[in-house]
């Protein structure tokens, strides 16, 4: 096959659907350009599976790709493969910082949430019922951005006046339009935040079973050398705060778009033909609250299915949203939101060893929230045509600057 130019990755998002459509014209992989930084976009789904299972293939930058040292510096993406977390590790120090996290997000520990989930839900709900009726409501500012932000709160320990801080910062990690300039800024604010955090947790002299008190103790406790270095223990909590934030933001968004764009899937919901989990899968599947998540590297050559080649030390960018939607997966109607559809497989949380472990508490919010408020409000109506909202500014969430409502 002759070599293609880079396709250029929209860093403002516009148009992701025609860019999942372009994407897969070009075959199961195509080189393209992120924000200046050469990668390899897979959008096939068998592909990109393999590949996220695959020893050959690695995220960490450090190890692995060859122009880390010059590239990063002048990449507005630099954190996402600069961090110190289990999100960048390989091998042997991948299975020792997931081993140290797993227990966080574990089925005892996403169950003991459900009653404070539900709790944090009719409180937002209650907020939105005491508006004036008829008044156009932001649903993303109002339930989609706090519920996650106080279930990792409290997951965390982060108090109450420091959440809405951290939910900025943690939005310029996600925007793909910052400078170079202002996305070392605001990691730098990120970091002083998380240093913060931990400096509290660890004089509190009754810490309490917050993930950020029991990581602080795994720290200082551990003495053979297999604990979090200060680095992984920050970059760890960064990566639980965040990733446990915006990704949920975007499914509630998502979901509740879907739902009053297409009333009859509303309806197939409420005559039982489909419960709250299957939207819960099927806005995953039709809209991944990640688009495309930077980046691996080949740890090897890697033959694709073309006869062309990964070479060893390339990057590689897993394009989630355009396999969800590959019609070798899922037919002729892969673009059509169904939650009715017999297979609602998806690759929105990952695949293999880095698969997200914070996704049953995702599943929870999200199928909790959707729940309590189509039953508080059944008869709420986008308050703008579908086609009139704007995409969050990124190449990699996948969310509504606003999504305006009327609740009825």
């Amino acid at each position: 096959m002759p070599e293609q130019p880079l396709l250029v990755l929209d860093p403002a998002g516009e148009d992701h659907h025609a860019e999942y459509e372009a994407l897969r014209a070009r075959g199961a992989a195509t080189r393209v350009d992120v924000l200046g930084v050469p990668a390899w976009s897979v959008s096939d789904p068998r592909l990109l599976k393999r590949l996220l299972n695959s020893p050959d293939v690695s995220k960490d930058a450090r190890a692995h790709w060859p122009d880390f040292a010059e590239a990063v510096p002048d990449w507005p993406l630099a954190l996402w493969v600069a961090v110190h977390n289990m999100f960048t590790a390989y091998g042997d120090d991948h299975r020792r910082l997931r081993r140290m996290v797993a227990p966080a997000f574990s089925s005892r520990r996403v169950q003991a949430m459900r009653p404070a989930v539900e709790a944090i839900v009719d409180s937002l709900l209650d907020d939105l019922a005491a508006r004036p009726a008829g008044e156009e409501v932001d649903l993303r500012e109002a339930l989609a951005y706090p519920l996650p932000i106080a279930v990792i709160g409290r997951l965390m320990g982060v108090p109450d006046s420091r959440r809405e801080s951290f939910r900025g910062l943690v939005d310029g990690v996600f925007s793909t339009t910052l400078s170079t300039a202002q996305a070392a800024a605001n990691t730098a604010s990120l970091y002083e935040a998380l240093d913060r955090l931990i400096a509290a947790r660890r004089a509190d002299p009754e810490p309490g079973d917050d993930m950020t008190s029991l990581l602080i103790a795994a720290r200082d406790e551990e003495g053979d050398g297999s604990g979090f270095t200060d680095a992984e223990l920050r970059d760890t909590l960064l990566l639980m705060i965040s990733a446990g934030y915006e990704t949920t933001v975007n499914v509630i968004d998502q979901a509740v778009t879907a739902l009053l764009t297409d009333p009859g899937q509303l309806a197939h919901v409420r005559a039982g033909r489909a419960g709250w989990e299957d939207v819960v899968e099927e806005t995953l599947r039709h809209e991944s609250a990640v688009k495309h998540l930077p980046l691996r590297f080949a740890v090897a050559d890697i033959a694709l299915p073309d006869g062309r080649t990964i070479a060893r030390g390339e990057a590689i960018l897993a394009s989630y949203g355009a396999a969800n939607r590959h019609p070798d997966w899922h037919g002729r109607t892969a673009d059509r939101f169904d939650a009715t559809r017999p297979s609602k497989e998806h690759l929105a949380f990952g695949h293999g060893v880095h698969f997200c472990l914070g996704a049953p508490l995702a599943r929870l919010e999200v199928a909790t929230a959707l729940r309590s408020l189509f039953e508080r409000f059944p008869d709420m109506e986008l308050a703008v045509p579908h086609e009139d909202l704007r995409p969050m500014p990124s190449l990699i969430s996948n969310g509504h600057r606003a999504l305006p409502v009327r609740l009825g």
